[in-house]
């Protein structure tokens, strides 16, 4: 039986130099919790951003971390999950995260993970891999139209990318020359490089006389705006970091949409429904990797207690792919449960 466990902790106005690692007690899950003995953390550029600037919900002793994959090792009452279960998740930003060898999750919003995917990659998935699925769902599909996506070299933009070409859209990119052929072998049918002056007008060339239905943005609502004039009638504009608090275009112009995506607020704001549709999409991501109908970035495995230098080499852009770090390799029961 465990008492408490190891967690990184967060000191207010420290940043990322102020993470600690600390012991903290363990707790029984509620009804509808589960507890999960982390198996790998995997960390998001939304990390390290949050940690820099705080959050309204943080006092000095939070865990920071939204992704992971463990095992389910106690339950509250009413989950259907039974104890050894592995599982992923995204864990909502006020509450305790996966910076720690133990997370209590709301057990509606767990993801199963296929036995034969390997844990780094589970963990690696939820946040890039549903907020790529949300920012989709944004747009009806009317067709085989084109749309772009803005900073494809990412984990969030290379799923994106997957799945918008799988869905039917002819899907353009921008992305460090690095990236491009990969992109184009996973469904890109074109690629620019975004630090090119002249990109844009090689696409509007590249396109002839249609337009983008969509442009799906993962830089700033700033950067955004200055892509609208590239979008057709009733296009959509999609913005994965910030939003548009007013619209970039003229009034009674092409008649654009503008769209937010934010994963974080499913936790507050989606009904019961809300969360079984995003834990089936989720599943269904798992599943693609599997069976490789997705791909990934490459792992850059880390040790648990190099957590804070692996934060500062993903701030940097070091390296590149996503930074995870594996333990508890064979959990067990905290509280004696079988």
């Amino acid at each position: 039986m465990h008492a408490d466990y190891a967690a990184w902790s967060w000191t207010a106005g420290k940043g990322i130099h102020g993470l600690q690692l600390i012991r903290k007690p363990l707790l029984e899950p509620r009804p509808g919790e589960v507890l999960v003995a982390n198996r790998a953390l995997a960390l998001n550029p939304v990390d390290w951003k949050i940690i820099e600037r705080g959050h309204p919900a943080w006092n000095t002793g939070h865990v920071p971390g939204v992704d992971g994959t463990g095992i389910v090792v106690a339950c509250g009452a009413g989950v259907p999950i039974k104890p050894g279960t592995r599982v992923a998740y995204h864990q909502s930003l006020e509450r305790d995260g996966s910076f720690a060898e133990y997370c209590l999750l709301d057990a509606a919003t767990v993801l199963t993970v296929p036995s034969a995917l390997d844990d780094t990659v589970a963990a690696s998935l939820p946040c890039p891999g549903l907020t790529a699925w949300q920012a989709l769902e944004k747009v009806p599909l009317t067709g085989p139209n084109d749309v772009l996506v803005i900073g494809a070299g990412g984990a969030v933009g290379l799923l994106l990318v997957q799945l918008a070409a799988q869905a039917g859209y002819r899907v353009w990119a921008t992305a460090a020359t690095k990236h491009h052929e990969h992109l184009k072998a996973v469904g890109a049918v074109g690629v620019f490089d975004y630090r090119d002056a002249d990109w844009q007008q090689t696409l509007q060339a590249r396109l002839g006389e249609r337009r983008l239905n969509a442009v799906f943005d993962t830089v700033s609502g700033t950067h955004a705006a200055a892509l609208a004039p590239l979008l057709g009638y009733n296009g959509h504009l999609v913005c994965i970091q910030d939003r548009q608090e007013t619209s970039p275009l003229p009034a009674f112009s092409t008649a654009i949409s503008l769209h937010e995506v934010a994963l974080n607020s499913f936790h507050a704001h989606a009904s019961l429904s809300d969360r079984q549709r995003l834990r089936h999409a989720g599943e269904q991501l798992l599943e693609g990797v599997l069976s490789g109908r997705l791909t990934t970035p490459k792992s850059q495995v880390f040790e648990f207690r190099n957590l804070p230098q692996a934060l500062h080499a993903l701030k940097q852009g070091g390296a590149g792919g996503k930074w995870v770090a594996r333990l508890n390799e064979t959990p067990s029961s905290p509280f004696g449960q079988p």
